[in-house]
């Protein structure tokens, strides 16, 4: 590249955008890559800090900027999302769809760690909206060797670094469990906050049965339910560690795989996952999700209903960011819970 004063830079094309920020009112380029600068142009670069100008000619074995940009999106970009266009060198993906956002993590990280190239996102495992930006990739110098965007394409091997899981259609069974609802000593309360949650999904609720704390009773309420065509069964009470509560042993008793009965997150930390037959997920709520703004149900319902099929490690990693804060004014999923 050669470096030109801006005083003489008339007739100079532009390689990359020039930015103009001005706080509190803009950023943005203020002239873009391929302009031809003229004399009127000259006060403006000045304004924004600009004495000199590289111009840039295009060698073998390099890549500008831009370039490059594109080269990373293909990277990033899978399923349901879009990008935006280049600008200073930055592409952004923009969700196409509603659903929950995948990252390979160890992917991602390899290439942060190659140097002169950056990809930033929110946070994986969380529920994204179609519009939602969810990651902003660029190469950091105006140009970069060939050889170190291959090894961006070779730590990938074909397979993108982001995904929008879509919802799918539920059909949902609950089962309310406690002696006290079933002869109606108190009102059933749990099973509204439940029905509210599942609203935010395509979910049709095909059953809902009140057992008491028998197990018996509960298992074959379970099965009852399936037999109906329940694809999700969801329980509620009987979680907890008192003798009376019999849900966890009523949802072992359906023969159902056990992932795991127990949880570092709070509120949540009794919350039970096993699947029927391998593809129907069961799950037993604890008594906090019927009266706290969020648990462990927020965080793990939103995967479920990807069919995401969620394994022990997916729970034993919750531990940091497992402590919801219980704040005044709820602003999940745009805090730390979870995360």
């Amino acid at each position: 590249m050669e470096l030109v004063k801006i005083t003489e830079a008339v007739g100079h094309v532009l390689c990359h955008d020039m930015t103009q920020i001005i706080r509190g009112e803009k950023k943005g380029p203020v002239f873009r890559k391929g302009h031809v600068l003229r004399a009127e142009d000259i006060p403006v670069l000045l304004s924004i800090g600009k004495e000199h100008l590289y111009v840039w000619e295009k060698k073998a074995g390099m890549i500008h900027e831009d370039e490059a940009a594109e080269m990373l999106y293909h990277l990033c970009k899978g399923d349901n999302m879009n990008a935006t266009e280049i600008k200073e060198g930055k592409i952004e993906l923009i969700a196409a769809s509603d659903g929950v956002l995948k990252i390979n993590l160890d992917k991602m990280n390899q290439i942060n760690a190659l140097g002169d190239i950056m990809i930033a996102s929110r946070h994986g495992n969380f529920p994204v909206k179609a519009g939602d930006t969810i990651a902003g990739t660029r190469v950091i110098p105006l140009v970069i060797e060939e050889q170190k965007m291959n090894q961006a394409k070779a730590i990938c091997e074909g397979e993108p670094i982001f995904e929008i899981r879509q919802y799918v259609h539920k059909k949902v069974g609950i089962v309310t469990t406690g002696s006290e609802v079933y002869h109606g000593r108190i009102k059933d309360t749990f099973t509204p906050v439940i029905a509210e949650k599942l609203a935010e999904f395509d979910v049709e609720i095909i059953g809902h049965v009140i057992s008491d704390d028998q197990h018996e009773m509960i298992t074959q309420s379970i099965i009852s339910l399936i037999e109906q065509g329940a694809d999700m069964i969801i329980c509620t009470g009987g979680m907890s560690v008192d003798p009376d509560d019999r849900t966890p042993l009523a949802i072992k008793n359906t023969g159902a795989r056990m992932i795991t009965y127990g949880a570092p997150v709070l509120p949540g930390a009794m919350f039970l996952l096993a699947y029927y037959q391998e593809n129907i997920p069961i799950m037993g709520l604890p008594g906090c999700v019927m009266y706290a703004k969020r648990t462990i149900f927020d965080l793990v319902l939103s995967r479920i209903m990807t069919d995401e099929k969620l394994q022990i490690t997916d729970f034993t990693t919750m531990g940091q960011g497992g402590l919801c804060l219980s704040c005044e004014v709820c602003t999940y999923p745009n805090c730390g819970f979870g995360k």
